[in-house]
């Protein structure tokens, strides 16, 4: 497995083409509206509001939250059960050391599935024996092979093939949590659908066995580091106790301008923007891939921030991903994201960049990869 701090390295290198995943437009980051917002709630925030808040995030920002979760994911939840946290990383971070105490020493995960939750659940100790992911998602006999009481999905577009998980394969997902087994949801980028509507989140189905995970780094920007948790009641006080530990909370002003931002319509605006931006640059990649990978099979289409490509050529994509970095153009090897052997590819982010850079990176990998094939 990669280091720890690969994304790091990644991030700092320089190339002037950058595919990294998961990355929305940030050029296009509110700015106007999210400074309105601030001079409303600083013209109107008491005294008290610059005190310690509450651990459990600012009462304002659950609400809409909540609100926001019913209406976008089909989750209806009471606001106090909502957690506030600096994102999906430090929501994993609570879980696990809440998890261990529980008695849980096994999360698995999906295989391809994210290195970057991979690696905070081993940072806390516990194991992540992979699951196969199919063309229907997750493969539940193979859950259950494990013996892990736990599993960690990202159901409605899976990180980083793009499946959603299907009718049959939710119900066979529900069955096996019905009969003891805990899911953490990991809703990344779900509000991020292009061609029909998303899929409603597992956690709208059976609340008692999900522990459910959001952020706004797809929607806004991952430097606000603003997410949230909603957990079964058995975890919820555990959780709100690790949370007051670890940094009382997060910080006030942001979580109630981002309230301010949601209630006002203001961030479901934003995402309709996005939506249409974003599907322009997702066909721009599409089109490049099939004139310069005519041999490659594009996975991930119709959703989020990114689409993964495999390839037929004998080359592993680690070699692949390193070339086309040394040429200026950077992206993520599917290995990365793998325990189990799987056929070689790369996972290609094109929300940050313009149609026109697309296809000249794009370009750029197809002919790194013939001149190693």
């Amino acid at each position: 497995m990669p280091g720890a701090d690969v994304f790091d390295v990644l991030r700092d290198a320089p190339a002037g083409v950058d595919f990294t995943p998961g990355r929305p437009d940030l050029s296009t980051f509110p700015r106007t509206a999210w400074l309105r917002a601030e001079r409303a709630v600083l013209a109107g925030l008491s005294a008290e509001h610059l005190g310690y808040g509450d651990p459990r995030g600012a009462p304002a920002l659950r609400r809409a939250v909540a609100d926001w979760l019913a209406r976008m994911r089909g989750v209806r939840v009471e606001p106090d059960e909502v957690l506030i946290v600096a994102g999906t990383a430090q929501a994993l971070t609570l879980l696990h050391q809440v998890l261990r105490a529980d008695g849980v020493d096994a999360v698995a995960v999906e295989d391809p599935g994210s290195l970057g939750g991979r690696q905070h659940l081993r940072n806390g100790g516990l194991d992540t024996p992979p699951v196969p992911v199919d063309d229907h998602g997750v493969r539940v006999d193979a859950l259950r092979a494990t013996g892990a009481p736990a599993v960690l999905l990202t159901p409605a577009h899976q990180f980083p093939t793009g499946v959603v998980t299907s009718g049959e394969r939710r119900r066979e997902l529900l069955g096996w949590a019905r009969d003891g087994g805990l899911i953490l949801e990991d809703d990344y980028d779900a509000e991020h659908r292009y061609d029909r509507p998303p899929v409603p989140a597992l956690r709208a189905l059976l609340a008692d066995r999900v522990c459910y995970m959001g952020s706004v780094s797809k929607l806004l920007a991952p430097a606000l580091r603003i997410g949230w948790l909603v957990a079964p009641p058995r975890y919820r006080a555990a959780l709100v106790d690790a949370k007051r530990y670890n940094d009382l909370g997060n910080p006030v002003l942001p979580q109630l301008v981002l309230a301010r931002l949601m209630e006002s319509g203001g961030l479901e605006r934003r995402l309709r923007l996005m939506r249409r931006r974003h599907r322009d640059r997702r066909d721009a990649m599409i089109a490049a891939l099939a004139e310069h990978l005519p041999g490659g099979t594009v996975h991930g289409a119709a959703a989020g921030l990114h689409l993964t490509v495999t390839y037929p050529a004998d080359v592993p994509d680690t070699e692949v991903a390193a070339a086309a970095l040394a040429r200026g153009v950077k992206c993520q090897p599917l290995s990365w994201h793998r325990q189990l052997p799987g056929p070689p590819g790369l996972v290609l982010g094109y929300a940050a960049t313009a149609p026109g850079v697309i296809a000249e990176g794009v370009a750029l990998l197809g002919s790194t990869l013939r001149e190693l094939s």
